[in-house]
This record gives structure tokens, C-alpha cells and sequence, in this order.
């Protein structure tokens, strides 16, 4: 296995393909597995570095609350790219890793070629703020009493995930089998000292204005909690631009993976064209 190192925290990491590089960061519910269909299909000319965040074994699960949160997550990319020995990548994230890619291009902007956000905003609009630290809350709780499988029952059958089971029965069956493998401590850890903690889109909204990088927002027309927060993304970033998808709910990038791959490898490569580089560079 190989790990990059964190200050102390070991994070595991998987490399493929050759090229500029591309850093894919999973969501919540996810793992490094869920961009497989990306890899296949972006290593043919990017090289694709995905890894487990801190809390998802392989990678070390910390023990305290207070080694969890945005300041670490955006921390956790860097160290990625220092293993890679890349200055510099475009950074794709969904939801929990749409935060951390948008906030590491806020405090890394010369270390990110680009942004693709997917999914990105939940828990941000002020009439949905309460009931997303509520639900939090007891998800967190039910993780730490009655483990992974009994803990997310509710949480995997969300609405925001209703188009997935409707397109890919298989596909959304295999992707909560994943995430029921994944350590009950470091979800709920990772739930409070991350997801509670963090700020809203809107919260961010000087940063925003002063984003000076490439950015790709995407989100399902279905997905609900990020629809609002996406628009506010592409009216307050300088340089961005909006895609959102018909019948489409929250991990974009699994419930339509062809199409998803088309248009991200469309922006990526516009971007590494002006640049001046080759998808070789």
C-alpha cells in the first residue's frame, strides 16, 4: 500500500495514468473506489491521483474530534500532491470533497489548476441550516451506537440519492456496501469535526469573490440542498461556469459517469490548453 504522509496522518493513495495531474477527493458516504469510471477514463491522459480521506482505513482513523475539519482536509490535499511530486493539479470533488477542493483553492490558488465543485453546498442554505445540523447530529450518534450498517440505513436512502437507485440499482446497492465497510468512529468523527463544523457557501462569499481560479460547478437539477448554493457559487467566483444536470440527485459523477467524464475532461483540457501545456505536461 502506499501512504502520503500529513503531519502524522497517513492517507492512502492510489496512482494511474500519466499526464498533468488530476486529484479526485470522494464524499461522505464515499471512498477512493468511487472514482473508478474517472480513472478508466481520465488516465488514458491524465495522471489520476485518488486517496482515502483521514477517518477512511486505509488511511488513519484519529482518535480526537479536534484532528478532523476543513483546515486538515485542505491540509490532506497538499500532502497528496507532495506525494505525487506535483506542484500543481486540478482538483475534483463531490460534496464533503467539493468543500475541501473549494477551500484549497481559496488558500492554494497556485497549486490548483482548476476546480470541478459537484455536489457541493449542503447544509448551507439558511432554512435547510438547522435541520442539516440535526440530521448530523443523530447520524453521528447512530454511528458510534449501532455501527456502520444499522447507522446509515436512513442516511443511504436519502432523497438526495433517489436518482442513483432508480438509474443503477446495482451500482447505488454496491456503492452502500462500500460504505458500510467504512470505520463507524471515523464517520461519526468526520461528521462532527467536519460536516457540523464547516463554513456555509455563503459564509465564504469575500473568498469567493477573489477565487482566481478556473471553477466548474456541477450539480443535479434534483439534488435539492446544492442547487441554491451552486447558483450563488457561479454569480460570486470570477472565473466559473455552471452545468446543471437533468434528473440527476447528488454524486453526479456515479449516476451519470459518461456524460459527467465528457464534460469535466472538456474543461480540463480547455484549461491545460491555456496554460500552454499538453495533457502530457
Amino acid at each position: 500500500m502506499k501512504f502520503a504522509d500529513s503531519n502524522g496522518v497517513s492517507l492512502y493513495v492510489e496512482s494511474s495514468g500519466h499526464g498533468a495531474p488530476i486529484v479526485f477527493v470522494h464524499e461522505f458516504a464515499g471512498d477512493y473506489r468511487n472514482w473508478d469510471e474517472q480513472v478508466r477514463f481520465f488516465g488514458r491522459q491524465f495522471k489520476c491521483l485518488t486517496f482515502n480521506a483521514r477517518g477512511y482505513p486505509p488511511s488513519t482513523v484519529p482518535e480526537d474530534v479536534e484532528l478532523y475539519g476543513q483546515a486538515f482536509a485542505v491540509q490532506d490535499i497538499a500532502a497528496v500532491l507532495r506525494w505525487a511530486n506535483v506542484e500543481s493539479a486540478h482538483i475534483v470533488g463531490v460534496s464533503m470533497g467539493g468543500y475541501a477542493a473549494l477551500n484549497f483553492g481559496i488558500t492554494h490558488p497556485d497549486m490548483a489548476r482548476s476546480l470541478t465543485l459537484v455536489g457541493t453546498g449542503h447544509g448551507s442554505d439558511p432554512e435547510r441550516r438547522e435541520q442539516f445540523l440535526r440530521d448530523s447530529g443523530e447520524l453521528a450518534e447512530r454511528l458510534m451506537r449501532l455501527g456502520m450498517e444499522e447507522g446509515i440505513a436512513h442516511y443511504a436512502n436519502s432523497p438526495i440519492r433517489r436518482r442513483f437507485k432508480e438509474k443503477d440499482p446495482r451500482g447505488f446497492d454496491a456503492f452502500n456496501r462500500q460504505f458500510a465497510e467504512h470505520s463507524a468512529l471515523g464517520s461519526s468523527l468526520t461528521t462532527r469535526g467536519y460536516q457540523m463544523r464547516r463554513d456555509t457557501i455563503y459564509d465564504l462569499k469575500a473568498k469567493l469573490e477573489k477565487l482566481d481560479v478556473p471553477t466548474l460547478i456541477i450539480t443535479g437539477d434534483d439534488d435539492e440542498p446544492c442547487v441554491n448554493p451552486a447558483l450563488f457559487m457561479k454569480q460570486t467566483i470570477p472565473d466559473a461556469r455552471l452545468w446543471i444536470v437533468p434528473r440527476t440527485t447528488h454524486a453526479v459523477n456515479l449516476e451519470e459517469p459518461d456524460l459527467f467524464n465528457r464534460v469535466v475532461f472538456d474543461f480540463i483540457a480547455k484549461n491545460e490548453q491555456l496554460r500552454g501545456g499538453s495533457h502530457g505536461a
